[in-house]
């Protein structure tokens, strides 16, 4: 079986009741897809948590050099990272309290879908997350 998408409906509702995504990938450079669209969820409202080794900080929040080290709830964890990337996120989501994992526009990778699947997540991939926010939630 392919992968599928929630319904929009599902998306909007999740969005809304989210307030804590933590972003696997993120980085301080400015320049980069992953940086732009967190700054801009965070404008939004939305606590911004940076997953990456190689920083210490990342829009003013701490940042964990992997899921697991992070303390908080998370609502939503939201992927900056290539496809080849998504089985080893998916396991250590897998490991986590959240449920919800969004593979960002360009990111798709089956594997890691029926591995989620299987452990009741609500799987988004190829799909950006700014944008998806921009469409269904009007605030």
């Amino acid at each position: 079986m392919a992968w599928e998408n929630p319904t929009n409906d599902e998306l909007k509702e999740i969005l809304e009741s989210a307030k804590t995504i933590a972003v696997v990938g993120l980085s301080n450079n400015q320049d980069k897809t992953a940086y732009q669209i967190a700054k801009i969820m965070q404008e939004v409202g939305y606590r911004i948590i940076p997953v990456n080794p190689s920083v210490d900080e990342v829009l003013g929040e701490k940042a964990y050099p992997s899921l697991m080290a992070i303390p908080d709830k998370i609502d939503i964890i939201n992927i900056f990272r290539r496809p080849e990337y998504l089985p080893e996120i998916a396991k250590e989501a897998a490991e986590t309290d959240c449920r919800i994992f969004w593979a960002q526009q360009g990111i798709v990778n089956e594997d890691a879908y029926h591995y989620l699947k299987e452990r009741d997540f609500t799987v988004i991939m190829d799909l950006c997350i700014k944008v998806v926010h921009a469409v269904l939630v009007k605030k």
